[in-house]
């Protein structure tokens, strides 16, 4: 007797639906572009092959959530508690940017979003910000001279 397929691991289906329609869609855009060739990329070419790997990388991760011999995993139901944590960390963190500089705005942000699991300590979250601000500021201001403001406006004129 043949054995129907089902989805034996919900979380996957969903995340590889999700990896899927979101590399579709870069794929698509991209098209709007300029591809160029392999010799000179145009600048559709590159966001055009993420695409594709993308939605080809989420469309294996649905196909594994098929397995026969899982055992099978539902999905959960949504921590809208996390969800807000995390989506107002970010909003905070555009806000902030540009009056409190990236420095201030990135603590904000790693500390925020630290709120949406129990499971963060005070000594990680304020070791998780450090590390942000030493590799955004030190990546994005210094190596690739991107002009954030790091300090806010009244502070940089003393550090000057």
């Amino acid at each position: 007797m043949a054995q129907s397929i089902r989805i034996k691991h919900q979380p996957n289906f969903v995340l590889g639906g999700l990896y899927a329609l979101a590399g579709a869609g870069f794929a698509v855009t991209s098209l709007n572009y300029d591809m160029g060739d392999l010799s000179y990329m145009g600048p559709g070419y590159f966001p055009f092959l993420l695409g594709i790997l993308l939605a080809a990388l989420g469309s294996l991760i649905m196909i594994r959530s098929l397995g026969f011999s899982q055992e099978v995993v539902r999905l959960s139901g949504w921590n809208l508690r996390s969800i807000s944590w995390m989506v107002g960390s970010v909003m905070i963190f555009g806000l902030a940017l540009e009056p409190l500089g990236l420095v201030i705005a990135l603590v904000l942000l790693v500390v925020l979003a630290s709120l949406a699991s129990h499971e963060f300590t005070w000594r990680t979250t304020l070791t998780n910000a450090l590390v942000m601000v030493v590799l955004n500021v030190g990546g994005f201001v210094y190596g690739l001279s991107i002009p954030f403001p790091v300090f806010p406006e009244i502070l940089s004129t003393f550090l000057q």
